[in-house]
């Protein structure tokens, strides 16, 4: 009887538990599980310009972008959506203003790329990996230039630690990331 009443105290403790602090996660074995959630990105400015400055081996565009607004998620089963608003060259940029190019997205084409750092042999790596591409609309930001969304997915290396996501040119040159 005093097991069986034991028990119950360690079932009901339990539930409580659950209750109170939310039911343990399972993250680990579950391909659904968001990996990165973000609401912002940064578009390249002019130190990160060029191969100078490259993060994580991945270039930044030769000139500055800017993005109005972005989203997106990324699934531990690579599944990625983002979506991006007002991608275009920065308006505010000496260089920019001077090629007739402020305010305007001239790239039809981008792709996404999962930065993360993983581990191969126990040695730290860095592990880049990107979508196909997908199209953006082109034109001024403020007449809908600069818009595109993306549903694809990539192959994560497992562990995928610190991920950062990228929008690119085809040629792998990054306008905006994941950050403010």
């Amino acid at each position: 009887m005093r097991k069986r009443f034991f028990g119950l105290i360690v079932v009901a403790a339990a539930l409580l538990a659950s209750a109170l602090y939310g039911a343990p996660s399972l993250s680990a074995k579950d391909d659904d599980a968001t990996v990165l959630k973000f609401d912002t990105m940064a578009g390249v400015s002019r130190p990160y310009t060029g191969a100078a400055n490259a993060i994580r081996g991945i270039a930044g565009g030769g000139l500055p972008w800017v993005v109005a607004e972005a989203s997106g998620e990324l699934k531990q089963s690579g599944e990625l959506k983002v979506k991006i608003r007002g991608l275009a060259f920065d308006p505010n940029d000496a260089a920019v203003i001077a090629r007739g190019l402020a305010g305007t997205n001239t790239v039809a084409s981008l792709k996404a790329i999962v930065s993360c750092q993983s581990a191969t042999a126990g040695v730290a790596t860095v592990v880049n990996v990107s979508t196909d591409l997908f199209p953006a609309t082109l034109g001024l930001a403020s007449a809908g230039g600069g818009n595109a969304e993306i549903e694809g997915k990539v192959d994560l290396p497992k562990p995928c630690i610190a991920p950062i996501i990228f929008v690119a040119n085809p040629g792998g040159a990054w306008f905006t990331a994941t950050g403010s």
